[in-house]
């Protein structure tokens, strides 16, 4: 049986990989929410801020934990299966990976301690100020990623000696072209990620009749969030589409199925892309639309898939439809938060049930919805590993393609394990909800074991006097 080492190393990246960034793109903006609220808890004294926050720092610890165990095996994978990746690349891309880790892991790690162990033992000011650090942290951490990454994708700032990169300027490698336009969607995709999972927790809890305060205030917290940046993610996405139309046009031409350059780019709302047709099968579009969207002018052309030979393509099905799950996540979210915000202001959003049903269900949508913009972005830079410098199928390393595939089947089981098992205690840190006093389905009134425990200590006092 001939296994196929490039192709075994492209998808056990591609597995680790994407089970890594389900933990990221929900750390970033939880870290952000869990300082919000100890703000709020020192500004305005009460007592649900500080539940809430403590609640979500739990939630925040295993998820953390989970992102580092499952993020150690990709900087292994750069020296076992992308070794000449290593040695082209590694001047750069190396440098950014350690600053990563120099100045956001350890700034990260070392505060979490502070807030998972220091309630009651430090200030509270102490106790805000190290949730604000993480959250500073992780937004570090994303930075120094995402302009590794971004460099692959349009890579400046160095020179080719004897076919390895060399930096030369790295204020130009870490601010390349594409990073501003990916940074700030990357981030706001985990602020939006992190805002429907509170969203939903928080719906699930008005369902329920359970914590009742707390529930409205993530609601609030998060549909004031995402109400700004649900729609603000659109006009990101579209600037960051225009950067990407002018260093990566090919894969710009695979995430609309637009073939001939010649003509103008129909909107292609769905189609079957057949790659060896080099046409679209069952294609549904509005003509001209992606002309107008992409060059401002419905009769604007820009490249097509043809304008490249067949083995410089990327893979077209993988971007196509990734690119409209992702934007089909994403109008659904703008749909979701504005039509919260409307009912919000109607004051009925705590008692419209149907409503609060589908935000319960709606935690998953940012995951997915990161993981198909990833599966754009990396896909469509293919054949190229760093765009127009190295290749990906010359970035292999020499290993047996049997040795790859036993250690993808050891990941996926191991990693099955790990993740159910985080879910589980997560799940579990949910159902249990916010520690502190427990209160009934009517916001503010003591439950009942509390009112009996209440009564039976007033009784005592009683026949002590």
């Amino acid at each position: 049986m001939d296994l196929d080492p490039v192709l075994l190393a492209r998808i056990q990246f591609a597995f680790t990989v994407t089970f890594h960034i389900i933990f990221p793109s929900f750390t970033i903006g939880l870290s952000a929410y869990i300082a919000t609220l100890g703000v709020l808890w020192i500004r305005r004294e009460e007592d649900r801020y500080q539940r809430l926050m403590r609640f979500w720092t739990k939630i925040f610890a295993v998820s953390f934990a989970m992102g580092v165990v499952s993020g150690i095996v990709l900087s292994y994978q750069f020296g076992t299966n992308w070794s000449r990746f290593s040695v082209v690349a590694g001047n750069v891309v190396g440098p950014l990976i350690g600053y990563e880790v120099l100045t956001a892991f350890f700034l990260e790690a070392t505060f979490l301690g502070v807030l998972l162990f220091g309630f009651n033992r430090v200030p509270p000011w102490l106790y805000v100020t190290s949730a604000a650090i993480v959250a500073i942290g992780t937004a570090m951490s994303a930075f120094w990623i995402l302009s590794a990454n971004s460099w692959m994708q349009t890579p400046v700032g160095h020179e080719m000696r004897g076919g390895i990169a060399f930096p030369v300027d790295w204020l130009t490698i870490v601010f390349n072209p594409s990073f501003p336009y990916r940074f700030a969607h990357m981030l706001n995709a985990a602020y939006l990620t992190t805002g429907f999972v509170v969203l939903a927790v928080g719906a699930r809890y008005l369902l329920a009749g359970r914590f009742q305060a707390e529930a409205r205030t993530m609601m609030k917290m998060a549909i004031g969030l995402l109400v700004i940046l649900a729609p603000l993610q659109l006009v990101i996405g579209d600037q960051h589409g225009l950067n990407t139309l002018e260093h990566q046009p090919i894969k710009v031409a695979a995430m609309e199925g637009h073939w001939d350059g010649s003509k103008p780019g129909a909107l292609v709302l769905f189609a079957w892309p057949d790659e060896k047709a080099e046409t679209n099968r069952f294609e549904i579009s509005i003509p001209h639309g992606a002309s107008l969207i992409l060059r401002h002018d419905p009769n604007g052309l820009f490249p097509g898939l043809k304008s490249v030979p067949p083995q410089d393509r990327p893979p077209v099905l993988n971007v196509f439809f990734g690119f409209r799950i992702m934007v089909g996540i994403g109008l659904f979210m703008i749909a979701a938060s504005l039509y919260g915000a409307f009912l919000w202001w109607r004051g009925t959003l705590f008692e419209t049930r149907w409503f609060l049903w589908i935000l319960s269900h709606s935690w998953w949508t940012g995951f997915v919805a990161v993981i198909a913009g990833w599966v754009v972005t990396e896909s469509g830079r293919q054949p190229w590993l760093v765009q127009g410098i190295l290749r990906t199928a010359d970035a292999i390393s020499p290993v047996p393609g049997a040795s790859i595939l036993g250690t993808l089947v050891l990941f996926v089981f191991a990693y099955g394990i790990v993740f159910w098992m985080g879910i589980y205690y997560i799940n579990r840190l949910i159902a249990k909800g916010p520690e502190g006093r427990a209160v009934d389905a009517a916001e503010g009134v003591p439950s009942r074991p509390l009112m009996a425990a209440e009564g039976a200590a007033s009784d005592a006092m009683s026949k002590r006097r």
